[in-house]
């Protein structure tokens, strides 16, 4: 049967547009919902920008084996510091870029698998101290993203699908997020520890700000292992001249921030608080990562004797 209506349309086509018209009317049911939102793919507008953060991760499995190190009080605000993390941005984050201290490559590398091993990369400890989880998943998508931004700025990169949580990203995510539901990558740091090459690492990632992805820099401010066994009050004075410097130049407006951080090594006691620069590092790739955002210091205190800080950006 090929009987037309008044608009042309035969009988089988005009059966077919209404059921279509009954269709689109049912609740939800839109021509939209056949296509890829775009919250799946990206953040959406009303998503706020993470911030970027420096931490201190302290030493060891300090917060869940008793290493019979440091005072207890120190050691308990240093825990309450990083599980305030948690909410350091008012819109949660849908994964973690984690870059640790304790990680170094050629090139930079970011870690692949879906659910990383643990990497317990210490040694001397009590037993319990490698039998400690964190089974967080990891981020495929958010890896594939690192390296697709790091190319776009020419920087060349690799990637590790056996790569695990080393310390420096478990023992802090551990006490932001016990629970383990974080998806979190981790990124290394580049052989030689040059600082303006860290930078720049950090600002080819700053786009992922704006796409749910919290940045963390996983170090510490002072990393002086000679020092802790010296007297008190010297290692106190000792961290803190550099911690003061650092303290002001997170601060700065960023041309000079990024000036004063690429020729860190210039500073009042930088080779006293960092004989070997790893521990410092993260923070390079954080402030790169901040791009206009100015530094806060949102932290500080001590351990075994040694002035610590923490840095928050935007």
């Amino acid at each position: 049967m090929n009987d037309r209506n008044d608009d042309g349309l035969t009988r089988r086509q005009a059966l077919a547009a209404a059921a279509a018209a009954a269709l689109m009317a049912l609740p939800g049911c839109t021509q939209d919902n056949h296509r890829p939102r775009p919250e799946a793919r990206t953040m959406t507008s009303a998503t706020a920008r993470q911030p970027v953060a420096f931490l201190p991760h302290g030493g060891g499995p300090w917060p869940f084996v008793d290493l019979g190190l440091g005072d207890r009080a120190e050691l308990d605000a240093l825990a309450a510091y990083l599980r305030s993390l948690k909410t350091l941005s008012p819109t949660p984050p849908r994964a973690v870029l984690m870059v640790s201290a304790h990680w170094e490559e050629p090139q930079p590398t970011v870690m692949t698998a879906a659910r990383p091993p643990m990497l317990y990369d210490y040694y001397g400890f009590p037993e319990e101290a490698y039998r400690i989880t964190w089974p967080a998943p990891g981020h495929p998508a958010v890896a594939a993203r690192v390296r697709e931004l790091l190319g776009a700025a020419g920087i060349a990169s690799a990637e590790s699908a056996d790569r695990g949580f080393d310390h420096g990203a478990f023992v802090p995510m551990k006490l932001t997020w016990p629970e383990a539901d974080m998806p979190t990558v981790q990124l290394s740091l580049k052989q030689g520890l040059d600082p303006a090459e860290h930078l720049r690492l950090g600002r080819a990632l700053a786009p992922l700000r704006d796409e749910g992805v919290l940045i963390l820099g996983s170090g510490m401010s002072f990393h002086n292992m000679r020092a802790f066994r010296q007297p008190r009050a010297q290692v106190h004075a000792m961290s803190g001249t550099f911690d003061t410097w650092l303290n002001e130049t997170v601060a700065l407006e960023p041309a000079e921030r990024d000036r004063r951080l690429t020729a860190w090594a210039t500073a009042p006691g930088a080779r006293l608080a960092h004989p070997r620069e790893e521990h410092l590092l993260p923070l390079m790739v954080v402030a790169g990562a901040a791009g206009s955002d100015r530094g806060r210091t949102a932290y500080q205190g001590s351990v075994m004797n040694a002035r610590i800080s923490a840095h928050h950006f935007g």
